[in-house]
């Protein structure tokens, strides 16, 4: 597991949860910062749309479809927690670098 991979793990929520693909940015001793990866965009509001990074090389990150990576909010597990966790692909140099470009100019 390395920066920019995507995997495919549970994520919960209030009431409930599913399996979602996210992306490590940064493992950090034995925790992983992750930020989640969806494909609602259009239904979601110009706000939240502003902190959306589109993925242009979805299909090889191993996207089933056009995705985002929500920049909204980092999330911290443990290494642990990805153990079993399928990696399905890996964002390509050109959108890692608009990514890295995209949160600099968003300030995370």
């Amino acid at each position: 597991m390395k920066p920019f991979d995507v995997l495919v793990t549970y994520i919960g929520w209030a009431n409930g949860g599913k399996r979602r693909p996210v992306l490590i940015f940064k493992c950090v001793g034995e925790y992983v910062l992750i930020f989640r990866i969806t494909s609602q965009f259009e239904v979601k509001s110009e706000a939240i749309r502003s902190r959306y990074f589109k993925i242009n090389d979805w299909k090889q990150a191993g996207l089933d479809k056009q995705s985002y990576v929500d920049i909204g909010s980092l999330h911290r597990a443990k290494e642990t927690v990805f153990s079993n966790a399928p990696g399905i692909g890996r964002l390509t140099e050109s959108d890692k670098k608009r990514l890295i470009e995209f949160l600099t100019q968003n300030e995370v």
